[in-house]
């Protein structure tokens, strides 16, 4: 692990410098491709941390948007009323160390309502299985954005002005970095362990001994936290959130994105979540060629119609993921099919 750390503290490192270097002239003369690169960055965030879930533990949850989304409005509420205190002990919010301590503080108060969230989420739910805990976990992210719009002091329906865009490449695609690191040490130490066994054979990880509610908590937990870290990204990178921005399609493209990359592969995952951030812009710069039919503009702009089909020939063709891992379909194959 200990050379895990250093290929962190280089990427870091690096990732500090670039942004140095290039993120005023992205932001201002490259913005469209800012805006996507930072887009990239949260997805790989939400991607890896689902696949701990999804993946790694080999439980099914549909209400990743739901955690996103108190990631989000937790960060944004403790901004738009804190801020001006933080930052006013540090010197003013044209200090950028105050700015930066602002986005810390308010990503580590939605990444822990999201933890907590998660918490009080996964005690009662997680003792359920397959597609029970899908439908719990749906139902949860709905009732969070339910609430989000029936609650004045959230902006409700109308939206909710974020003060502070204090996104930038640095800390996007640093905590990608962390979150990947921690996912990766995770599942490779000895106490990780458990997670694949309860992914592999819950009824036998019960049999010897094993709490398989207590793995499943935790990497809800840390799941859990990891959205609300992206959810506090997104906020602050936007600044302006809607409880539309965080519903039931938002969870979809999220699993979509593990299931594209294979269930368990975290590389596989971090890529599916950077092509299917880009291809539905690439679908959207196709639609408006001019030598394009007009039939086919309305199907490539409808992002949801081309995932449908790429599930469809994925599935038929390689159901465990672009860089899944044949033998662990063949195994649950093996197990459920009837004797």
């Amino acid at each position: 692990m200990s050379r895990a750390r250093l290929i962190l503290g280089v990427f870091l490192l690096f990732l500090l410098v670039l942004s140095l270097a290039v993120e005023g002239v992205l932001a201002t003369t490259f913005a469209y491709y800012y805006d996507v690169l930072i887009t990239i960055g949260i997805n790989v965030i939400l991607a890896v941390s689902l696949n701990l879930v999804n993946g790694y533990t080999g439980q099914f949850s549909l209400g990743h948007a739901g955690f996103m989304a108190v990631g989000a409005y937790a960060a944004a509420s403790w901004s738009n009323h804190l801020d001006p205190v933080v930052a006013g002990v540090l010197g003013g919010m044209g200090n950028p160390a105050a700015t930066n301590v602002c986005l810390v503080v308010s990503m580590l108060v939605g990444g822990l309502l999201a933890a907590l969230a998660g918490l009080l989420v996964g005690i009662p739910s997680l003792r359920l299985r397959g597609d029970y805990l899908a439908i719990v976990t749906l139902g949860f992210g709905e009732i969070i954005r339910t609430a989000i719009l029936n609650t004045d002091f959230l902006g409700a329906a109308r939206g909710l002005s974020v003060r502070g865009n204090y996104t930038n490449l640095f800390w996007t695609y640093g905590l990608a970095g962390i979150c990947v690191y921690t996912v990766l040490s995770l599942v490779n130490s000895t106490y990780g362990r458990g997670f694949l066994t309860v992914r592999d054979d819950e009824v036998a990880a019960e049999a010897m001994g094993i709490n398989t509610t207590r793995y499943k908590v935790a990497a809800f937990v840390i799941a859990a936290f990891f959205a609300g870290i992206a959810g506090a990204l997104y906020a602050h990178f936007k600044a302006f959130i809607t409880p539309e921005g965080f519903n039931f399609f938002r969870s979809v493209d999220v699993v979509v994105m593990v299931i594209l990359g294979g269930m368990g592969s975290t590389l596989g995952v971090i890529l599916a979540a950077a092509l299917l951030t880009i291809l539905p812009e690439i679908l959207r710069a196709l639609a408006h060629t001019s030598f394009m039919p007009p039939a086919f503009q309305g199907l490539l702009e409808n992002r949801l119609i081309a995932y449908s089909l790429l599930l469809i020939v994925l599935m038929l063709t390689r159901p465990e993921g672009l860089f899944g891992d044949p033998s662990a379909v063949r195994r649950r194959f093996i197990r459920t099919r009837p004797k």
